[in-house]
């Protein structure tokens, strides 16, 4: 488990190097297609620090932001703080902050930066639909996220995620108002232009590359953190039977996003459940193993 720890520590570093390498690079391909010299690079670059440091230290709040999270009223959500409480007195972790998301569907997620500066939030449809057991189970889950440090990495992965299609976008709407002009004059040159092509390429697998890496990290760490779980309880009939529930619920978690969708602990967007001819591809970037895989692991325990 500790290793597990400072393996989440490295990681979160290489994901912050990598997507600001990333970023870079889009910056470097810009300057050249649009002949604007080494400025689209250096702002590409201080868009990369920013939003390094932005995901570090602010990450969280823009995650609860985004999902529509709201404090948990200690009174209104007694069950819930009480569950929490006595959860992390037993594991020895300080209690997170707590948060209730107004939405049907039955998830929940934890966010932060380290232990000391966490917090969990559920939707009001899980609050309905799990007993007191499940809902232990859930939240035991989603605190296992906060005591192997899953959190930083996801966190992380949220800002830098969107801040690569965003900067992406951009450079691509750019290109096509300037009108890629160094692309014409190499055109014009020499006939073809193979690093104008490459730069295109770039900037339109750069998403697909942000979001591969997106899955990685969340796959994993979900299955670690469903035995955690069990070991915090001690009753893995109760995480499993939550995870039956969520299996047999079809309800899209509306408060989720791409950028986010890898945080959840099931993952809430429409598609997941496609068995259609899309099905294979939308596997590809899954941020959770199946559900049925989950559960099978967890009835061996």
């Amino acid at each position: 488990m500790f290793e597990e720890i400072r393996s989440n520590k490295r990681r979160s570093a290489a994901l912050i190097f990598f997507f600001v390498l990333v970023t870079v690079a889009i910056g470097v391909v810009v300057g050249y297609l649009i002949g604007g010299g080494p400025v689209p690079t250096i702002i590409a670059l201080a868009i990369a620090l920013v939003t390094a440091l932005t995901s570090y230290w602010r990450s969280d709040r823009i995650a609860l932001r985004v999902s529509r999270a709201v404090p948990a009223d200690p009174a209104t959500y007694q069950r819930l703080h009480n569950l929490v409480e006595g959860l992390c007195i037993a594991s020895g972790l300080p209690k997170p902050a707590v948060y209730v998301i107004e939405d049907p569907a039955p998830n929940a997620f934890a966010t932060g930066r380290n232990p000391q500066h966490a917090a969990i939030a559920v939707t009001t449809g899980l609050l309905e639909k799990m007993n007191r057991v499940e809902l232990e189970g859930v939240v035991a889950h989603e605190l296992s996220h906060i005591r192997n440090y899953d959190i930083l990495v996801s966190t992380i992965a949220v800002v830098l995620v969107g801040t690569v299609a965003i900067v992406t976008d951009l450079s691509l709407r750019m290109m096509w108002w300037n009108g890629g002009r160094r692309s014409r004059e190499g055109d014009r040159a020499n006939g073809s232009n193979p690093l104008a092509i490459i730069g295109f390429v770039l900037l339109i697998v750069a998403p697909i590359v942000a979001k591969a890496m997106q899955a990685s990290v969340s796959r994993r760490r979900e299955t670690l953190a469903d035995v955690s779980a069990c070991q915090m309880t001690r009753y893995p009939p109760g995480l499993i039977s939550a995870l039956e529930k969520l299996k047999a619920d079809t309800t899209t978690t509306h408060s989720a996003s791409m950028a986010t969708a890898h945080m959840w602990i099931e993952q809430p967007l429409s598609g997941v459940r496609d068995d259609g001819r899309l099905g294979w591809f939308h596997r590809m970037f899954d941020t959770h193993p199946p559900l049925d895989e989950r559960i099978a692991l967890l009835k061996e325990l």
